[in-house]
């Protein structure tokens, strides 16, 4: 079991390394649709996971201020504090993304 695992820990770090240090072809454009295929992937899985979490937020915030109407202010200021916090998450991989789509691949 150790062995294997150690095979594989040195596959993912000696494979990446090999790849990087070859030197570009004419016909290596080949990245810049998987690129737009990952962005669009990734960006569905993080608007989808924050949606839940902010759905999940929100309800938690109702309940506690059902229970006690008292703390609804300090309540409501964490849980929009939260929120943005976790809507931040889908920003930054919505720039990765734009990023990883206008990244200069090579030619």
């Amino acid at each position: 079991m150790r062995r294997s695992l150690v095979f594989v820990l040195m596959a993912v770090l000696a494979i990446p390394g090999a790849a990087a240090a070859a030197e570009p072809t004419a016909g290596d454009n080949w990245l810049k649709p998987f690129a737009a295929i990952a962005a669009g992937i990734g960006m569905a899985i993080a608007s989808g996971l924050c949606g839940l979490g902010q759905g999940r937020a929100t309800a938690s915030a109702v309940d506690a201020m059902a229970r006690q109407p008292g703390a609804a202010g300090r309540i409501q200021t964490a849980m929009i504090i939260g929120l943005a916090l976790i809507e931040s998450l889908a920003l930054y991989v919505l720039v990765m993304g734009i990023l990883l789509l206008f990244v200069k691949w090579p030619a």
